[in-house]
């Protein structure tokens, strides 16, 4: 069993420390759900204020649900369509300060009201994106992109 000490005083402190949690997980794992299924718990056990933290895997050119911590999830989500879909279509991250002003947003959970998703690409390829929603709008900024973008970036090599 594992356990962690993060600091979460600081946005800084806090993803430093997911991110050496998330090494130690997945470091010597060749198992992509194994992998994405830590990373998932990973985050939603110390990441504040979620209702949702998990993956959406590109296989036959759309998003399928991963790996995953919260309420059940949208199965299936068209690249382009909604903030997971144009995350993946875009290779960009999106952070969305509330869900019910991003055009053709899937409402998977009616609770959720802000919504953070970066794409996992390795060696230009999209693999996955990493989606985290909380019922709180405006939840994730800047600082909170970077951070997720960093654990994504590990997993890109690992997934």
């Amino acid at each position: 069993m594992y356990a962690f000490t993060v600091d979460a005083s600081a946005k800084a402190e806090l993803y430093r420390d997911l991110e050496s949690a998330l090494d130690a997980l997945t470091a010597n794992e060749p198992d992509a759900v194994a992998n994405m299924a830590n990373a998932a718990a990973l985050m939603w056990q110390y990441l504040p204020d979620l209702n949702w933290a998990g993956f959406y895997r590109l296989v036959g050119g759309e998003l399928v649900l991963g790996p995953f911590q919260g309420k059940p999830a949208c199965i299936r989500i068209a690249v382009g369509k909604g903030v997971c879909g144009t995350a993946a279509a875009t290779l960009a991250t999106q952070v969305v300060d509330d869900v019910h002003e991003f055009p053709g947003h899937i409402a998977c959970d009616a609770d959720s009201r802000s919504e953070l998703v970066v794409p996992i690409v390795r060696d230009g390829v999209l693999l996955a994106v990493l989606d985290l929603d909380s019922p709180i709008a405006g939840r994730f900024d800047a600082a909170d992109a970077v951070g997720v973008q960093a654990l994504a970036g590990m997993l890109a090599a690992r997934i």
